[in-house]
């Protein structure tokens, strides 16, 4: 039995073990025994992380994909319990289920070769859910990973990147070519991995933070006191150095030092 990589599903299997061992290892050690994976396909993942971690729970949308694990991953085949307090397959998408009610705010790792059309927002639902996600780790369309991981400074630097490295520390691991894939795509891919920060709460208004740092990456080759304008900046703010840089030019904390020099000129 195998399943047939679907189109509309972004569907890519990864057919290299040594790749699939990788991406599992990158999970630590430390903080939580749950993993979830998202878009398991045909398990070449799964049996890395179910020999890592107590507990594994895999999200899969596929209804073919679903019978395949069922039929594969009998559990006692990788000596371990049957019950499902060790491996559970719930059939859904990931983006539409309320991950703090299905695990009862347990924390849990993400993890996953993701589709490429949804990894952007599975990274902004890992974020929103952030205080029971200590740690992501997984694949994406190597474009996007490296806008992730980006420091200030470069073109690629931007939204994601910003506000997931407000709350995570954020390390490309890796890259991963299109031919260990099935279908292959036409690009390759990068594995990286987030941690979770010690103190990843913002001391700002972290709704205003978002709208910060949107409204000035949608206008990204404007200076800050232009993209900005919509904050109805004071004069004497406008004359502020910060404001008349570009964003890709400002680090997470300087984001932050801006929203808070918005939220006190609002006052």
């Amino acid at each position: 039995m195998s399943v047939k990589a679907k189109k509309h599903l972004g569907q890519h299997f990864l057919t290299d073990e040594t790749i699939a061992k990788d991406i599992a290892d990158a999970l630590t050690e430390v903080g939580y025994n749950h993993v979830l994976e998202i878009g398991p396909g045909m398990g070449v993942l799964t049996k890395y992380i179910l020999q890592k971690k107590p507990k594994v729970t895999v999200f899969e949308l596929d209804r073919e994909s679903v019978a395949y694990l069922k039929d594969v991953f009998p559990i006692e085949n990788i000596n371990l319990n049957t019950s499902k307090e060790k491996f559970e397959i719930i059939e859904g998408d990931f983006l539409k289920k309320d991950i703090q009610e299905i695990f009862k705010k347990e924390q849990v790792a993400i993890i996953g070769n993701f589709p490429y059309n949804i990894s952007t927002q599975i990274v902004f639902k890992a974020i929103e859910n952030r205080e029971f996600v200590p740690e992501f780790a997984g694949m994406f369309q190597k474009e996007v990973a490296m806008r992730i991981a980006e420091k200030e400074g470069s073109k690629v630097y931007g939204i994601l990147s910003v506000l997931t490295q407000a709350f995570f520390d954020v390390e490309y691991l890796f890259t991963v070519p299109p031919t260990v894939f099935n279908p292959p795509p036409k690009v390759d891919s990068g594995v990286i991995r987030f941690i979770r920060k010690k103190d990843y709460s913002l001391p700002v208004d972290e709704k205003l933070f978002f709208r910060v740092v949107k409204t000035a990456f949608n206008q990204r080759r404007k200076m800050l006191r232009s993209s900005l304008k919509s904050f109805n900046l004071s004069d004497s703010l406008k004359e502020e150095p910060i404001f008349a840089k570009r964003p890709e030019q400002l680090s997470v904390q300087e984001f932050i030092s801006l929203t808070q020099k918005l939220a006190k000129d609002a006052i």
